[in-house]
């Protein structure tokens, strides 16, 4: 959950490509940066509930799924993917209405894109997936999770809430201050689609989800749970879902705040392979016999 700048997405796209085309130009040996999200040697397309939604393919092996966050798009993976696609066959999609997918007629809510996420999986014929989802891609994980088991293998959620209060109030109240700056500019007749957009994008973060924590109790998967420790979701919020799921992990990175796949991908790559690649355990200290 979380506010991210459509002009910082662009600016990423653009300084990549230029990256790109300057190495080719110059005839150079080193082999350019991969423009993820831009890839159109990755590229794919499928049409769901009328809509055009864009994914992204790389590497062998088990397949790992990647769901971003609020107003990103799969560039956001940019460290994570290379990493991953190592061991496994990556697919990253952009949600609708972000990237390259189509946004529709319909408002924008997560029960509509987890929907595009199974669809997804039905389109590429695969069973059984392991799912990274950062932020509102977290909240996607728990919902396929919830609602296709059979769809997921492992789920790996970092920065997720199944209820706006889930968030700290400087959170929400500075959602709250978007949503009238963005209002105040339609009212002046400025903006128009884009600032349309925003606002689905800030009622995502401000207004949803509401999933009710004994839902959580259907998910068969094993799950990470992951949060900074000082991340935009409070800490019992977290803790909260770590509880609700059967078959749970926690993950909380000290001295880290909800971007750590971004600015520590290092640290935050290490403990997702280290869970989807091992055997799953969870040891209880009752069960070592010191209190018998």
């Amino acid at each position: 959950m979380k506010t991210r700048h459509t002009m910082r997405r662009i600016l990423t796209t653009v300084g990549l490509s230029l990256l790109y085309c300057a190495a080719a130009f110059a005839g150079s040996t080193v082999m350019p940066a991969i423009p993820y999200g831009e890839n159109p040697a990755a590229a794919h397309r499928f049409t769901h509930d009328g809509v055009q939604l864009y994914f992204e393919e790389y590497g062998q092996g088990e397949p790992i799924l990647l769901l971003h966050g609020n107003g990103e798009s799969i560039a956001s993976f940019k460290a994570q993917i290379p990493v991953l696609a190592r061991r496994h066959h990556v697919i990253a999609l952009d949600s609708r209405g972000h990237g390259h997918s189509q946004l529709g007629p319909t408002a924008l809510s997560y029960e509509l894109m987890a929907n595009d996420v199974n669809a997804l999986l039905e389109h590429i014929h695969t069973s059984r997936v392991l799912v990274l989802g950062h932020s509102d891609g977290g909240i996607l994980a728990l919902l396929l999770g919830i609602h296709h088991p059979d769809k997921v293998s492992r789920l790996a959620v970092m920065g997720a809430n199944v209820d706006p209060s889930g968030a700290h109030d400087w959170a929400r109240d500075g959602i709250v201050r978007q949503r009238e700056k963005v209002q105040a500019e339609l009212a002046g007749g400025k903006g128009g689609d884009a600032a349309r957009f925003q606002l689905q994008l800030l009622d995502l973060m401000g207004n949803q989800p509401h999933i009710p924590l004994r839902e959580l109790a259907a998910i068969r998967a094993p799950t990470l749970v992951m949060a900074g420790d000082r991340d935009v979701i409070r800490d019992e919020h977290t803790l909260s879902i770590f509880h609700a799921i059967p078959k749970s992990q926690l993950a909380i990175f000290p001295g880290a705040t909800h971007m750590i796949p971004q600015e520590d991908p290092e640290r935050f790559n290490r403990t997702v392979l280290a869970f989807f690649d091992r055997p799953f355990t969870s040891p209880d200290t009752k069960d070592l016999g010191w209190f018998d």
